[in-house]
């Protein structure tokens, strides 16, 4: 029998938690086919309220605007990665075992999560490739910093910061480090499927994700060595 789990999310992230109710849960589903189809551009709540077969008004129970929306499933990505990453290093002693594992997290091609069954892990992740530096390159970026909506990207760069201070704690660049990779992580596979010049993944199939995994481990290994 599957375990269906909850994340923790900011209360900032939404009027109403859509994890709470059914109608919420469908916002959350059709959201990512919509916006993994369309774009952060071409997506409305219009559009969105015509797949759920609803009304404008009850999406807007749960979030102010799409940004707002593309915050909370950017977030939950996140917040999912750092779940994925304390399961599968909690009884590792190693810290650089526990790195190379988290380091692969990060980096894989992501597959249906059936704990989660409102989400799909794959198409969110090419949102999350394509569209997550617009959640914090706008001119409100301070504001919802305050408010803590970023709070899931920072935590799971603190874990990932932690292991590396671990290895090496005089290493001074740690946080800078991680964030660096995990924008890197995505960059990269959107580089080579858009911008292939920027980057030696010539494709973007699977093969660059076992070529990012190679890269940016090695990038973290050898800038924190001793």
């Amino acid at each position: 029998m599957t375990t269906l789990l909850k994340l923790q999310m900011n209360d900032n992230l939404y009027l109403k938690d859509p994890q709470d109710t059914e109608l919420g849960q469908k916002i959350v589903r059709h959201s990512i086919q919509l916006i993994d189809e369309l774009g952060l551009e071409g997506f409305t709540f219009k559009k969105l309220s015509v797949a759920i077969e609803s009304t404008e008004a009850s999406i807007y129970r749960y979030f102010e605007n799409k940004h707002k929306l593309l915050v909370y499933l950017i977030t939950w990505y996140w917040t999912w990665m750092e779940y994925k990453i304390d399961f599968a290093t909690n009884n590792i002693k190693d810290p650089y075992e526990r790195l190379e594992k988290a380091m692969k997290l990060i980096t894989e091609k992501k597959c249906y999560d059936n704990s989660f069954p409102d989400v799909d892990e794959t198409a969110l992740q090419r949102i999350v490739i394509n569209e997550s530096e617009k959640t914090y390159l706008t001119k409100q970026v301070d504001h919802d910093n305050k408010f803590g909506l970023f709070k899931g990207y920072k935590s799971l760069c603190g874990r990932i910061a932690d292991i590396v201070s671990e290895i090496n704690p005089k290493y001074p660049f740690s946080h800078s480090l991680i964030s660096t990779c995990l924008q890197a992580a995505h960059q990269q596979v959107f580089f080579a499927e858009h911008l292939p010049s920027l980057t030696d993944h010539k494709d973007a199939h699977e093969e660059v994700y076992s070529r990012n995994f190679e890269f940016i481990h090695s990038l973290v290994l050898k800038a924190i060595q001793k």
